[in-house]
């Protein structure tokens, strides 16, 4: 929790950006009877019988200084898959970046292995030295400031609605973090290893 806390305690440098990943899995809904038009005096009211579609998986991607979030939606959530958004994000979004900062939980495909699955090893090693990464706790996902980018799109975009396409998703999310870019929304993260040591003395090791 410290080591994280302390990477968001660091001023911004476009050389080395602090960036949070974090994952959600979305379930491909579409309705089962086409809706009725409204009409004065109705309230709209969605039928609760739907036709699933599978699941996808919406990687998303958030730089809290630099006011940037990146969302997409894959219909997998593999190594190769979190691999070649990797190198997507340090090829293609921060070429010129001498490391990419990067915090995300701690799964068991985001690893730098997985860059070695999915790319030639001359490839693989390459990416990763331009790597450095931080997991967050387990149980403390709450630490990743994606987790407070992808509730905002939830409730932003994704709402109650049923989305049963992935490109249509997609779509969907271009059109809200293209916007919310555009804004430059960022995150002004309080919380500090000060802070952590009071408050959350309790979970602390008592010292011999």
């Amino acid at each position: 929790m410290e080591d994280v806390l302390t990477v968001y305690a660091r001023p911004y440098d476009p050389k080395r950006p602090v960036v949070c990943m974090d994952e959600k899995p979305y379930q491909l809904l579409e309705d089962a009877y086409p809706a009725l038009d409204m009409r004065p005096g109705c309230v709209e009211k969605m039928d609760y019988k739907y036709i699933r579609h599978g699941t996808c998986s919406i990687f998303l991607f958030s730089e809290p200084l630099g006011g940037w979030r990146h969302a997409e939606a894959l219909l997998r959530r593999t190594k190769v898959d979190w691999a070649h958004k990797i190198r997507w994000l340090l090829l293609e979004q921060y070429p010129d970046a001498e490391k990419v900062v990067l915090v995300l939980d701690n799964l068991n495909t985001h690893v730098i292995s997985s860059l070695y699955e999915a790319f030639c090893a001359e490839e693989a090693f390459s990416l990763a030295q331009r790597l450095e990464i931080h997991y967050t706790p387990k149980h403390g996902s709450w630490l990743n400031i994606a987790e407070i980018e992808l509730s905002a799109l939830a409730i932003q975009c994704l709402g109650k609605r049923r989305i049963f396409d992935v490109g249509v998703l997609n779509v969907e999310m271009l059109s809200w973090y293209v916007l919310r870019n555009q804004s430059q929304k960022g995150v002004d993260w309080h919380f500090s290893t000060k802070d952590a040591r009071i408050k959350l003395k309790r979970l602390y090791p008592i010292p011999l």
